[in-house]
């Protein structure tokens, strides 16, 4: 009966339509057409919905799994987007272990962007020292200013705005946006990258920009935009604590029913990442000159590592050279010109400093000087005890507790 019920529409409402004769086989064909076309999107509805609810129980999985086995985080206790943005930006580079007490630190001395905003960058440096990556230091102060300035030192909640401030990437955005005001922002970490990568089995290299955007769209598709903030927690929790980078215990992961890789036996395959960047060897030789209690320091400039803080006289050579060596280059010779006889009471060789794409092989001389030659009037004349109160390398401040214990010996 269908049928026809179906030809008689046809020829009331389509047929007048055609000027050439339409044969009936011709409509028997376009019948059964429609009908597989209705079934198609009624099949294509029924996986959609069916992805959905998978989708919403990975969800739920994850926010079930968090709730009894996240780590108590200061931070996690605050609804203050500026302890949100602090303590992200914290772990960008940095271990939640190793970030604590700096985190503390930091926000007890800058509890808010108004204190943060009107401090001096050398304080705000200081207070980073340790932390490295110092350019995020100096990116938090610019944007406090920023804050001030836009907004009235109200930290904006639409993430537009959020992420045009300095030093405020999608990830940190979407992270502060979503902890505080639930907004279905998906963050995509390191950890984030792993869960993903293992769930779904994608073999797209995270370190390129077509998996940064497919991760992203992976990252929302999971997400119940309910319970946006805390789905964005428990995923990078899980990748912290549970799906950590090697040997993780996948019995115990609230996900593994979902997980491709693990289904297969491929889970320490993924991430995928493209070749490592290769990494670039220098050699330092930092000169700690003392005269008459006091020493000398210079601020670092330009777009290299540490820029802003402050070092001793630095002589970087293309190659490792031991003292004897270094005192033949023209670069020593202009910088001890005048200063008369030297005397290098204590000295630390062959240390080993590992950045991210650089590797620093440095020796530290320390040198008492007869006379204060004219070479060291465009350094930054300070009293020994006082190198300390400036924000310098952590490699220097290790240099100085080390001599500090030698000389107390």
């Amino acid at each position: 009966m269908q049928i026809y019920s179906f030809l008689f529409k046809w020829k009331k409402n389509c047929l007048p339509n055609f000027k050439k004769k339409v044969s009936l086989q011709f409509v028997r064909t376009v019948y059964v057409c429609s009908n597989q076309l209705v079934a198609s999107f009624e099949e294509a509805k029924k996986n959609r919905m069916s992805q959905i609810e998978n989708e919403l129980e990975t969800s739920r999985l994850l926010r079930d799994w968090y709730r009894i086995h996240k780590r108590e985080l200061p931070w996690r206790e605050s609804s203050d987007p500026y302890i949100i943005w602090i303590s992200e930006i914290i772990l960008q580079q940095t271990r939640v272990a190793q970030g604590m007490d700096y985190f503390l630190r930091f926000t007890e001395r800058f509890p808010d962007v108004a204190s943060l905003a009107s401090a001096e960058e050398d304080e705000v440096l200081k207070y980073w020292q340790g932390l490295g990556y110092y350019s995020r230091a100096r990116n938090l102060h610019a944007a406090a200013k920023d804050i001030m300035e836009r907004f009235g030192g109200i930290f904006p909640e639409r993430y537009e705005d959020v992420i045009s401030l300095k030093g405020i990437g999608e990830y940190t955005a979407a992270a502060i946006v979503s902890f505080v005001w639930n907004q279905p922002y998906p963050v995509v970490d390191g950890n984030v990258f792993r869960v993903l990568s293992r769930l779904f089995a994608v073999d797209t290299p995270i370190d390129t920009p077509k998996g940064k955007k497919a991760f992203t769209e992976l990252a929302g598709l999971v997400m119940d935009p309910r319970y946006a903030g805390q789905h964005n927690q428990a995923i990078m929790e899980l990748g912290a604590l549970q799906c950590v980078p090697q040997n993780p215990d996948c019995e115990a992961c609230p996900l593994k029913g979902h997980c491709a890789a693990y289904g297969a036996g491929d889970v320490q395959i993924y991430p995928v990442k493209q070749k490592k960047t290769r990494t670039r060897d220098r050699y330092f030789h930092y000169l700690y000159i003392i005269y008459k209690g006091k020493t000398w320091l210079s601020r670092r400039k330009g777009k290299d590592i540490w820029e802003g803080l402050y070092e001793f006289p630095l002589i970087e050579t293309d190659k490792a050279m031991d003292f004897a060596e270094l005192q033949t280059t023209d670069a020593f010779r202009r910088l001890f010109a005048g200063a008369g006889r030297l005397n290098v009471s204590a000295d630390l060789q062959g240390v080993k400093h590992v950045l991210s794409h650089q590797i620093l092989y440095t020796a530290f001389y320390r040198i008492e000087i007869e006379r204060e030659g004219d070479a060291l009037k465009s350094y930054l004349p300070v009293a020994t005890g006082d190198v300390e109160k400036y924000a310098v390398p952590r490699l220097i401040h290790i240099y100085l507790e080390k001599l500090e214990g030698n000389l107390s010996e």
